[in-house]
């Protein structure tokens, strides 16, 4: 058994036409979706990257609860163009909300955050009993 899916040909969407975001012109769409993000783990701690450019660092809000790391931004903003006689106002909201449960090995009271060129960045250094232990040549007795 598979799945098909149908186009309707004959009775194209009436409100799909009308009701688009750019049925007016120039507006942008509204954006749902997430940031990207990049996790990399080091010898000594985690690296957090999040994409997220044209905010400030004011913009966004972390908090950590319970080994929990959330992550929320919101923004509004509003452009106003005059041509001629013609007025348009444009309002743009922007937000999201990420989580992330840290693992048991990383140092909470040691993370440290950056916000620089559009890339929200966040170290979480691991504690010290988590780093990998140097080795150790054992001798081989009689």
């Amino acid at each position: 058994m598979s799945i098909v899916k149908r186009h309707n040909v004959l009775f194209p969407s009436v409100f799909d036409e009308f009701f688009k975001p750019d049925w007016f012109g120039g507006m942008e769409r509204y954006n749902t979706s997430y940031p990207a993000v990049n996790i990399k783990e080091n010898e000594d701690s985690f690296e957090l990257e999040l994409a997220i450019p044209g905010k400030k660092k004011e913009d966004f809000n972390v908090e950590l609860d319970d080994h929990v790391m959330t992550i929320s931004m919101e923004s509004k903003a509003e452009n106003e163009v005059a041509e001629e006689n013609y007025t348009r106002k444009e309002f743009s909201y922007t937000a999201f909300t990420r989580s992330f449960t840290l693992p048991e090995t990383v140092a909470e009271d040691k993370i440290e955050a950056s916000y620089t060129d559009g890339i929200l960045k966040f170290k979480l250094p691991k504690k010290e009993e988590a780093l990998p232990k140097p080795k150790r040549l054992i001798e081989i007795g009689k």
